[in-house]
């Protein structure tokens, strides 16, 4: 993935004597990471609770909350969005150990394992987001190995694939048979259209509308108002007055609104390193953030919680590092998260060995 060349200031390794010395005043995560490695779960159910953020927003850090049959192994734990009923579905890159090729693993809203497909998507399964449209649900898939975005039914039965080819018919001159389309997130906008980013491509924004025809491209790699650089993610914010399409501009480290037209509005800085995408719910802006936290933003998109904050941490340990290394209650690479229907966030982390989270609303 190209996340590989990002700056990863958080590598190091961190025995489980000098993950204790530096737990400090987390002493009570470092034990609760021992019982979970050890295997012994009753052990770890009655351990200290490990509780992130503050005031209204408190929330219960419960890692590994989702745990795939010994069959299915995580790979890039990439993509989250959760149907009507509730239930789960992960998008990820296949473990090499697998016994199973399916990219997207299905859970209950209580964290039990339902079912799998998407093996299409295996070494890709990136973003993924779900939306209603005339009383029936659709997966959007982005594969950033085979350079697609993919339209399905719930089961996983394919609508459409949108690739390259189409994108150089749709944009006209934008679009070339050398250029680079590699998708990353899609939007879904509450008119039907939809919105792709080319996070590890060419960084153009497409706009489609709910048939798949096309309405107009915009973006682009730079620095300036309108341009982008590593789109990785995209959200429709509806907490306004107007709806405005929201960028996550993650290698300018900033969020850029534009108008549903794309048209440049605004940047947002405030606690923003890497953000990867978003998710609204009621006032609140979630920010999974790749370098190691995970932002929610009030309704003016300034800080409302910083939660698990892994740069706290010396020598935090990065990809490639076994979970008996990582510290409790402090994340390493957050790539997608979202809030679920009863308020609670689920974190999907982009680590070889793939990691789900659950972060408990506390009232």
């Amino acid at each position: 993935m190209n996340e590989s060349n990002l700056p990863l200031e958080q590598r190091g390794l961190l025995t489980r004597r000098s993950l204790l010395l530096k737990a400090g005043a987390t002493a009570a995560a470092a034990v609760i990471t021992d019982l979970l490695t050890s295997g012994d779960a009753e052990a770890a159910q009655n351990a200290p609770k490990l509780i992130l953020g503050a005031g209204s927003l408190r929330y219960e850090c419960i890692h590994d909350w989702l745990v795939p049959p010994a069959t299915h192994k995580w790979g890039d734990t990439q993509g989250v969005a959760q149907d009507e009923k509730g239930n789960i579905y992960i998008s990820h890159t296949v473990g090499g150990d697998s016994k199973s090729n399916d990219a997207i693993y299905v859970f209950s809203k209580g964290g039990k394992f339902l079912r799998s497909f998407g093996a299409q998507f295996k070494g890709g399964g990136h973003g993924l987001d779900i939306r209603n449209e005339g009383g029936k649900e659709y997966l959007y898939h982005c594969d950033t190995a085979h350079k697609n975005v993919v339209k399905t039914t719930l089961d996983g039965t394919v609508l459409w694939t949108k690739g390259l080819n189409d994108l150089i018919a749709d944009t006209g001159r934008v679009y070339k048979s050398n250029s680079n389309f590699t998708p990353t997130n899609v939007a879904l906008a509450p008119n039907g259209d939809f919105y792709i980013t080319d996070g590890y491509g060419s960084d153009y924004i497409t706009q489609y509308n709910i048939k798949g025809e096309f309405i107009r491209v915009f973006g682009g790699k730079g620095k300036e108002p309108g341009k982008v650089l590593q789109a990785h993610g995209i959200w429709v914010d509806t907490r306004g007055k107007e709806p405005q399409v929201v960028v996550a501009d993650r290698a300018n480290s900033r969020m850029q609104y534009f108008t549903m037209d794309g048209k440049h509005i605004k940047f947002d800085t405030d606690g923003m390193r890497q953000p990867c995408h978003f998710h609204v719910q009621g006032d609140l802006l979630l920010v999974p953030d790749l370098r190691s936290i995970v932002t929610v933003l009030d309704k003016n998109n300034k800080v409302a919680a910083a939660l698990g904050d892994g740069t706290t941490v010396t020598n935090l340990p990065g990809r490639g590092r076994p979970r008996s290394e990582f510290v409790a209650g402090k994340f390493v690479h957050p790539h997608s998260a979202k809030f679920l229907h009863n308020g609670d966030i689920l974190v999907v982390e982009w680590l070889p060995i793939g990691r789900v989270t659950l972060l408990k609303k506390l009232s």
